[in-house]
């Protein structure tokens, strides 16, 4: 099966529902070898970035009673045949029969009774099941599937609570005590537009976290959940692998949210042809920096080009132009107070700070009817503007489809609070994707939050969801750099949320790439972009050989 250019969220209920025919015509027994099989792959490929040798992991697998905990055994006897040592642990007391047999009989142990105190009984004698967690290297969760409801129950509770931080975590679908069809991590409901829930005192007390695994990675099979995509859940999935085990997907549920694959980036990535030149490849204007922060105008200077402009402009203060010339001689730069100069899309608001010069050229900018991705010092004035009706003389004037905010969640919360929205960064937390939304819907502009899972939300209810990039990405002028990778591809014609998912997805894997496991600084992601754009090369030639490339 070839790789869709996107993976769409599907409910719960209609992936069991697309897996009746296969499993009628095979058997329950093939997919569940071919989910072991990629559970084991992703297990090796965990350890080995770990440095840690398959034939010496101390592996321990958390088994429920469901189909989850079959696939939990059978790649744990994959593992154990490759010289693991393997055992596991039956958290409902019972499990898939042949699971427990292939595991038995590739050397594995299986210890049933498991309680609450995490010590039980088996015909090896009395165990203490959170000693074992605790020499654990790898933990598979295989405890509950997709229909189970949010939270765990003892014993599988205390048993995910002694998971020791030092073992990596394998979730099997999704991680075990989360709702597959919410992003919440809560038991109980969270509802950004009610203001019962926003009252003081729920927001000193809060919704109760649900008992759940944390994950490092998760593998999801046909199709994502809702949990594996969206955050808070989704931080608690780790990175998210795809594994096709025969069951055909679903089809797209109506506002459903997506993460766009390798061969969905590539489809997009504008590549240039030979009858191009600088100025049909897009010219990028940036408006950014000032005397306190000049670096960010560099950055996101930097970025543009790296990321395929064919001349980027620089407007800003005197010291910023300087240190942009010295890093990037082919900029053209001019002065705030001037005209604006003619571009394909506008970068906005990085570094800018109480410089009313460069807030006009914003707004102007803005109002120009160009194409504008509006970041940090740009968002307030925008947000304001949008918000009451654009009383600015052409500032409504962009659709969603040309303006792409960038807000982390702290400017995010500050532009409700200037609107005078109660909605507070708590808030924000609790239910990214709903805030996203509302500023969306507020300003009707696309609004990419940016986290350790980005949402690109506009205000007709499409929500991308993309994560590839480092914890380490959580570093000073990292959201200049993203800004200059999405003005690039504005300017080269992309609507603001495919260049929004598309920056933020490339802009992590830059990161990823740049970080090697270690520090890095938001210049060396901008050196990694060209690594990053051509690795989609080969994607990109497929796609040009079978004449599928997007316009």
């Amino acid at each position: 099966m070839s790789t869709p250019e996107v993976r769409w969220v599907a409910r719960a209920a209609d992936i069991r529902a697309a897996e009746a025919e296969p499993l009628a015509r095979e058997g329950e027994g093939a997919l569940m070898d071919r989910a072991a099989a990629a559970l084991a792959d992703a297990a090796r490929g965990l350890l080995a970035e770990r440095d840690v040798d398959a034939a010496g992991t101390r592996a321990v697998l958390l088994v429920g009673t469901g189909n989850n905990g079959g696939d939990a055994l059978l790649a744990g006897a994959l593992l154990a045949r490759a010289g693991a040592s393997v055992t596991a642990l039956l958290v409902g007391g019972s499990a898939h029969p042949r699971g427990i047999a292939e595991l038995r009989e590739a050397g594995g142990t299986v210890l049933p009774g498991v309680g609450a105190s995490g010590v039980g009984a088996s015909g090896v004698g009395a165990f203490s099941a959170t000693a074992l967690l605790e020499d654990a290297n790898l933990v598979i969760d295989g405890i509950v599937g997709l229909g189970a409801t949010p939270g765990l129950r003892e014993p599988a509770a205390s048993l995910v609570a002694a998971i020791p931080a030092s073992a990596t975590v394998l979730a099997v679908d999704l991680p075990s005590g989360l709702d597959a069809d919410s992003g919440s991590v809560y038991s109980g409901p969270v509802d950004l537009g009610s203001a019962d829930s926003r009252s003081a005192d729920s927001r000193s007390a809060g919704p109760n976290p649900a008992a759940h695994v944390t994950a490092h990675a998760t593998v999801s099979f046909t199709a994502p959940t809702a949990c594996v995509l969206l955050p808070p859940a989704a931080l608690a999935a780790g990175r998210v692998t795809f594994a096709d085990v025969g069951v055909p997907i679903p089809p797209r549920n109506p506002g459903a949210p997506g993460r766009l694959t390798d061969a969905g980036i590539a489809a997009r990535w504008p590549v240039p042809e030979a009858g191009d030149n600088k100025f049909s490849r897009g010219v990028v204007g940036i408006v950014a920096g000032s005397d306190a922060y000049p670096g960010a105008a560099i950055l996101a200077c930097t970025a543009a080009i790296r990321s395929g402009a064919g001349l980027v402009r620089f407007v800003g203060p005197r010291r910023a132009q300087d240190l942009v010339l010295a890093a990037r001689p082919e900029v053209i730069t001019s002065d705030p107070s001037l005209p604006l100069p003619r571009v394909d899309a506008w970068v906005l608001g990085p570094g800018v700070a109480d410089d009313p010069d460069q807030e006009a050229a914003i707004l102007a900018a803005v109002s120009s009817g160009v194409p504008c991705v509006v970041d940090a010092g740009g968002i307030m004035p925008v947000v304001l503007a949008r918000a009451r009706g654009s009383e600015e003389p052409g500032i409504g004037g962009l659709g969603a489809g040309a303006l792409l905010l960038t807000p982390h969640a702290g400017e995010l919360a500050r532009a409700f609070a200037g609107m005078g929205s109660d909605i507070s960064k708590d808030d924000i937390a609790r239910d990214p994707a709903a805030a996203a939304r509302t500023l969306a819907e507020a300003t009707r502009a696309t609004v990419l939050l940016k986290g350790a899972v980005t949402l690109v939300a506009g205000p007709s209810g499409t929500l991308w969801s993309q994560a590839d990039g480092p914890a380490w990405l959580a570093t000073a002028g990292a959201g200049d750099v993203l800004a200059g990778i999405a003005g690039a591809l504005l300017a080269a014609g992309l609507p603001a949320d495919e260049a929004g998912a598309i920056a933020a997805s490339v802009h992590g894997r830059a990161a990823r790439l740049a970080s090697g496991g270690g520090p890095i600084a938001a210049l060396d992601i901008t050196s990694a972009l060209a690594a990053i754009v051509a690795s989609l090369g080969s994607s990109i030639g497929d796609l040009l050989r079978e004449g599928g490339r997007a316009s």
